[in-house]
């Protein structure tokens, strides 16, 4: 349909067992530039299942102000983002999985920055677990 921002969030990489994947949490002064698309009930069960909804993400319902890809226009539009939840812990991403997303935010003219940042806490958060020292009281 067109491409968005998402107001008052931030990017993250959380995970599971199996990787860190995109999520947003609610961050206030941050935003997330999002691709809209059209999908029926169809597309939105199989998402479901894909996106390991309810288990893994949940859905949240937004009205944003989609940018239409071949209009330009601008129209309120009711959407559902998934969110993964808040309880996972922040993670790496594999670079095969770091490559997809930019190739997305490539193919839609997003500020690459969004990713990086995203990445780089990441990175930090991994840092800082290796580096915790681990004191036994006797």
């Amino acid at each position: 349909m067109g491409t968005s921002e998402i107001e008052g969030y931030e990017l993250l990489f959380k995970g599971s067992k199996t990787g860190a994947y995109l999520t947003i949490e609610e961050k206030e002064g941050s935003k997330v530039p999002v691709a809209v698309w059209s999908v029926t009930e169809a597309d939105e069960a199989a998402l479901d299942r894909y996106e390991g909804f309810p288990t893994f993400y949940y859905k949240k319902e937004l009205t944003l102000p989609i940018k239409g890809i071949r209009s330009g226009k601008v129209r309120n539009r009711k959407c559902f983002v998934y969110i993964m939840h808040e309880d996972r812990k922040i993670g790496v991403p594999s670079l095969a999985y770091v490559k997809t997303c930019l190739e997305g935010y490539i193919s839609f003219g997003f500020d690459e920055h969004y990713l990086a940042e995203a990445q780089i806490k990441a990175e930090e958060v991994a840092s800082h677990e290796r580096h915790k020292h681990h004191f036994t009281w006797f």
